[in-house]
């Protein structure tokens, strides 16, 4: 029997999670937008990205059945949706993805049972309403939904090969060209005869008729380097399904902009832009964008011009482009976050958290992007009188307006239909994608060295030992990577990445440097100039082998510069007291950005939408300081995730933490997730020192500080300089403020009489020069070269000359040191005949220079050469010419 009855939005989520949690799952928290320790993925784009190691067999959790709602992106890389958002039924920046999965334990005779009974016994779907796709040699599964679910046969569709490659279906899913792989079977729901479309494998199978809503992939084969298929001993389960989707089945509406939680957001935004009609696609596109702007802030991303904020930048300006073409001048987009929260904040708690945050970096980009508009139609403006008797902008000016002043191609294409102009959109596409080609070169989310698939699979985490020792002996040789292969063996010479069962050396994670020191047995050394983090868990040795020959299953014993890790334990300590009292002066908007952990100094990246003042910065300092004598044990705890977070432990941006979690509590004042090297105790640290502070982007800030002995001499080198420079004013050093403030004041004096001497001589040089001037069609017009004006002096010389002159064109050339500061100015009646700017780039052109302007005074600049005398002295024909 068909449910009527709506289901809201949160009792869906709701359902989905206690139904599978009744069959077993452990319910795992989504992970957050941004991969944690995954270079390969801008964004998390599906639901299995954070099991993406249990799957490869490079990690294992507690339990073998899990079940989440996994919040995801695609607007950036392979999966992009971002310029079909707000036009068609279904596409969306962010979606949440509901998903069980099973890791060795049950699978297709349960997944296709427990589907089938959620969505028809649990949500009351019309089983009428339901047909299945399945792989066409995946008989087990058609079977299934066959006899056991009793589907008949003409609502299961067998999906082939497409253009007869093997294994290239909709319905067989692998993750890459080797490696896990297998069928799936999705489910469809037809929302009736009354929309167009068929059925999946028909024709028009992208019609809007058959939604598919679920997908039960099952991993049962291992794709080998020849194509082959291996089967896997332990297969595993993955399904996703929209929550949107879904959702709009459930409420019995036909699009998801429909659904419960999209129209609180359309309500919203039709208010705050005045728009009666709530069908606007622009009203879709805002509503979408907040919640994807809004979780990438929530997650650690803050706008900027590359990478990941690059992504968000444009997506807030999209959003911000639909408010203007509603009529929108001022901030709006920020005021939707309370509603957003109203919506998501009980499934999504840091959400709520960060709703202050949200909105300050959501209203601070609005504010950019106002003046982004500014600037760019400024330059829009001249690019269209430029035109002539030309109607289309010329691709490569479209792409300047969009790569150098942000300015989106459809907004320029909008302005310019406005005003009966088109874009040649051909040609901006050719210079986009020029770019693209260069920011592939470049390569910012490639990676280096990797760890082998198999190797991965074979080994067992590393063992780390350094919490305890700085050494350690039996250490056996498990793996060894030259050129980014495994070999057997290394001689020396050689370099290599080694690879131990257990380990002293600490491996780069967390902020802080990996340990140098040396591995060595008898005849063999192999210095290690670093330890790096494979696969999240294996610690890599790197280094040069410098001494015998070394093989895999060789014992050694391993040291590690134990001086160079005391202090950096130091700077890390120091760390989590700074990001503390961070929050505790600058507010709880504070969120790490990322952080360098060295042996000689911290640099510490976070969230904040100011500069820091002076005297904050001296809180800060004084704060770290004095949790520093109260010398408090830092304590070590291990516990679940969660019993973390209800410790009170913060997690840190960019980190990813697995089940089981290592907190550091430094008395009451800082309590972190971290697995990094630390003090015994805050004394230990000895002195904190704020070196710099400074802005890293659009709301992130930086401090740099150094501990101990670093902070020692630090302070010893300011009071050798202040020494010094007492000495060059003559003083003690008590006395120094106040010699420098009477030799400031004092110097400020001889600059005004400076000036008023430069004033006097520039005012009888140019005395007589009106003299100079020829006339040109009743038009005074003077071009002279000056030794030793500067443009301050050019720019009074001009002020006197038009008073002088009346109606006059004038250039002024100073001249010094082989460089020439230009001045142009037109006055009187000469002002609509004769522009200044033009004057100027019209001389600046013949002394390798440039310049420009208003139209009745213009700078610039070029060289002193033979050019500019000929340039000067043609001025008046050109004058003439532009008179006509």
């Amino acid at each position: 029997m068909t449910n009527t009855t709506k289901i809201s939005t949160a009792k869906i989520r709701s359902d989905f999670l206690n139904f599978f949690q009744s069959k077993g799952h452990t319910i795992v928290p989504s992970a957050p937008l941004v991969p944690g320790n995954d270079p390969t993925l801008l964004f998390t784009n599906s639901g299995m990205v954070q099991f993406k190691d249990v799957f490869l067999g490079a990690e294992k959790r507690s339990y073998v059945r899990a079940a989440d709602v996994q919040r995801c992106l695609r607007a950036g890389g392979k999966h992009n949706d971002l310029d079909s958002v707000g036009y068609t039924a279904r596409h969306h920046t962010f979606f949440e993805m509901l998903g069980n999965w099973s890791f060795g334990d049950y699978f297709k005779k349960e997944a296709i049972a427990w589907s089938w009974e959620l969505l028809t016994k649990v949500w009351g779907l019309d089983p009428e309403r339901l047909l299945v796709t399945v792989y066409h040699t995946d008989d087990e599964s058609y079977d299934l939904w066959h006899t056991m679910i009793g589907l008949p046969p003409e609502r299961i569709v067998r999906i082939g090969d497409n253009k007869g490659a093997p294994y290239a279906s909709d319905n067989f899913w692998q993750m890459a060209d080797t490696g896990p792989c297998g069928p799936c079977t999705e489910i469809f729901y037809d929302h009736g005869a009354h929309i167009a479309g068929g059925p999946p494998g028909s024709p028009d199978e992208d019609g809007d008729r058959y939604i598919e809503i679920w997908n039960n992939v099952f991993m049962q084969f291992d794709r080998q380097p020849d194509g082959s298929l291996q089967p896997l001993p332990a297969p595993c389960v993955d399904t996703g399904m929209g929550l949107e989707r879904i959702a709009a089945i459930l409420q019995h509406v036909h699009t998801n902009y429909e659904i419960d939680l999209f129209q609180a957001l359309i309500a919203k935004a039709a208010e705050l832009t005045g728009t009666q009609d709530l069908e606007n696609k622009s009203l879709r596109v805002i509503a979408d964008h907040i919640r994807a702007c809004s979780f990438l802030i929530v997650d650690g991303v803050l706008p900027s011009n590359e990478g990941r904020g690059y992504v968000l930048r444009r997506i807030i300006r999209r959003a911000l482009r639909h408010g203007w073409m509603l009529g929108v001048r001022g901030g709006f987009f920020h005021k939707l976050v309370p509603t957003l929260v109203a919506q998501m904040g009980q499934a999504y708690p840091e959400l709520t958290a960060a709703q202050a945050m949200v909105e300050k970096a959501l209203q601070a980009e609005e504010e950019r992007f106002a003046e982004t508009l500014d600037s760019g139609m400024k330059i829009f403006d001249e690019i269209v009188a430029g035109l002539g008797a030309t109607t289309t902008i010329a691709g490569v000016d479209a792409f300047r307006l969009y790569d150098t002043y942000g300015f989106p191609v459809d907004l320029t294409a909008d302005i310019a239909r406005e005003r009966g102009l088109s874009v040649d959109m051909a040609g901006f596409e050719v210079a986009m994608e020029q770019q693209r080609e260069t920011a592939r070169a470049a390569g910012k989310f490639g990676g280096g060295v990797s760890l082998p698939a198999e190797l991965v699979a074979q080994l067992q985490p590393t063992r780390f030992l350094g919490y305890e020792a700085h050494t350690a002996d039996s250490l056996a040789v498990v793996a060894i990577l030259k050129d980014g292969r495994p070999v057997d063996v290394i001689a020396a010479g050689d370099a290599a990445i080694v690879f131990t069962a257990a380990t002293p050396f600490y491996a780069e994670s967390g902020g802080q440097v990996g340990d140098t020191g040396a591995l060595s047995a008898a005849g063999v050394l192999f210095n290690v100039s670093d330890t790096q983090k494979f696969a999240g868990q294996f610690h890599g040795h790197v280094g040069t082998l410098e001494q015998g020959t070394l093989k895999v299953g060789d014992s050694l014993s391993g040291g590690i510069d134990a001086a160079r890790r005391g202090a950096t334990i130091l700077n890390h300590s120091a760390t989590h007291l700074l990001h503390a009292a961070l929050r505790e002066v600058l507010g709880t908007h504070v969120q790490q950005k990322g952080s360098l952990v060295a042996p000689d100094r911290l640099r510490f990246d976070f969230s904040h939408f100011q500069p820091i003042t002076a005297d904050e910065l001296a809180v800060i300092e004084r704060k770290v300081n004095e949790q520093i004598r109260a010398n408090n044990a830092a304590e070590v705890h291990h516990m679940g995730m969660q019993e973390a977070l209800d410790f009170g432990a913060m997690a840190l941006f960019g980190e990813k933490y697995g089940e089981n979690v290592r907190v550091l509590k430094m008395g009451d004042y800082s309590t972190e997730l971290c697995g990094g090297t630390h003090v015994s105790r805050t004394g230990d640290i000895g002195l904190f020192k704020i070196t710099t502070e400074g802005g890293v982007s659009a709301g992130v800030r930086r401090i740099e500080a150094v501990t101990g002995q670093g902070a020692l001499d630090v302070i010893a080198a300011e009071e050798a300089r202040l020494a010094e420079v007492a000495a060059i004013v003559g003083g003690q050093s008590a006395e120094l403020v106040e010699k420098v403030r009477a030799l400031a004041a004092r110097s400020k004096q001889l600059e005004r009489e400076l000036e008023q001497l430069k004033a006097k001589a520039a005012a009888g040089a140019t005395a007589d020069l009106g003299s100079q001037a020829v006339e040109v069609a009743g038009l005074k017009v003077l071009a002279v070269r000056l030794e030793g004006f500067d443009a301050k002096a050019l720019r009074d010389a001009m002020d006197r000359l038009k008073q002088q002159l009346g109606d006059a064109v004038i250039l002024l050339a100073g001249v010094s040191e082989g460089k020439a500061a230009l001045v142009a100015g037109v006055s009187g009646v000469a002002l609509g005949k004769v522009k200044a700017g033009a004057l100027i780039a019209h001389v600046a052109a013949q002394v390798n220079g440039k310049g420009g302007g208003r139209a009745d005074m213009a700078q610039g600049g070029g060289d002193d050469s033979p050019a500019l005398v000929a340039a000067l002295a043609a001025v008046p024909n050109w004058v003439e010419v532009q008179l006509g």
